[in-house]
């Protein structure tokens, strides 16, 4: 016989139990009484067990009584979408659908029999309550994230993920990590490759270097590592090639214009017979390795290789207007080796690129 747990009221009433696991409340005039309901497979009630006043015990210990509190998820819902003023883009940050963000805020509206929305245009705005409400919720998820991260760091150590551009991962991080694990054995990075904004929480990262070309948040400490700076790189092969303007010019489609902008500013500068694209900026490295043509490269993405002599960089590097940039957000706590790691990775791009302006200068 399978043994399963209901309340009096919702098996002979239709009405939802309060109360943990194991725990019913009776349908009780007078009180709130909970007991163990045993319910045999045939619905027959078999025998309640410690029955006790929930008003006694239960709350004393609660600033509000269990039926009072709202869903989280209702709640997260809610938040989202008041934090970002659209439903479609609360789906998108939380991985739901449309309709059940939209649902889950209707049934907290429901509720808490508030008003908590009003439309405005095609987004949403808040009422008076559901700016309140909003405040209290931001207040309390960024209260359980910080307790949570406080608790984590305090007992087993975790890894720190690293997010990294692709590009820059696979030509400038990668190459250089194994130096910082060397001197700091006890301290594990998991890399993970990702480019612009990012949510920390939500895509569990705990830090990031990107290249700032987005809106960041107010929230989030930047520390500048290097200027982005590009130029033509090739194989030394192609050097007359390349003065002639019988070249290829290749780039990446994450960046379609950047030759156009570059020849722009450099008016005297060589035009390529013809241009190619590729995915991405270390597949278009690859490809100036392979004698396929002359990149226009973030330095960062060639630094190794024109260091080495494999590739060459005749005119330099010029700045883009944009940096790259570590960032963690302000709340996290800085553990030692999160802190080893900062240290380490500024000194690494000031190293690599101070070097190669003065080579280039």
């Amino acid at each position: 016989m399978s043994l399963d747990h209901r309340c009096i009221a919702s098996r002979e009433k239709g009405r939802r139990a309060v109360g943990s696991t194991g725990q019913v409340v009776g349908d009780y005039p007078d009180q709130e009484r909970c007991g163990l309901l045993h319910v045999g497979e045939n619905s027959r009630t078999i025998g309640i067990d410690y029955p006790y006043d929930l008003t006694i015990y239960g709350d004393m210990k609660s600033p509000m009584k269990r039926s009072e509190v709202p869903s989280l998820d209702d709640l997260r819902a809610f938040q989202t979408v008041a934090r970002l003023g659209s439903v479609r883009a609360a789906a998108a940050e939380l991985a739901l659908t449309h309709g059940a963000v939209s649902r889950r805020v209707s049934k907290l509206a429901t509720d808490l029999g508030l008003r908590l929305l009003e439309a405005d245009g095609r987004g949403v705005r808040l009422t008076s309550d559901g700016a309140k409400l909003a405040e209290a919720t931001g207040k309390a998820f960024h209260l359980i994230t910080d307790a949570l991260a406080e608790i984590r760091s305090s007992s087993t150590p975790i890894p720190i993920i690293l997010s990294c551009g692709r590009s820059l991962a696979m030509r400038w991080l990668i190459p250089r990590l194994s130096g910082f694990q060397d001197r700091y054995p006890d301290v594990e990075v998991h890399l993970s490759t990702g480019g612009g904004g990012l949510d920390f929480a939500r895509d569990r990262v705990t830090l990031a270097i990107r290249r700032l070309d987005f809106l960041v948040d107010p929230e989030w400490t930047i520390i500048r590592l290097m200027p982005e700076r590009v130029g033509p790189v090739m194989l030394p092969s192609l050097h007359k090639r390349f003065e002639s303007g019988d070249y290829v010019a290749l780039g990446a489609r994450t960046r379609p214009d950047a030759w156009e902008a570059w020849l722009d500013a450099h008016m005297d500068a060589p035009r390529p017979r013809t241009t190619r694209l590729l995915d991405h900026h270390f597949l278009m490295a690859e490809a100036a390795l392979g004698g396929l043509g002359v990149a226009l490269a973030p330095q960062a993405i060639a630094a190794d290789d024109v260091a080495n002599g494999r590739l060459e960089a005749p005119l330099g590097f010029d700045r883009d207007g944009t940096d790259y940039g570590l960032i963690h957000p302000k709340s996290i706590i800085v553990s030692s080796g999160l802190s080893a790691l900062r240290d380490w990775l500024t000194a690494e791009s000031e190293g690599s690129f101070k070097r190669q302006v003065l080579e280039n200068s």
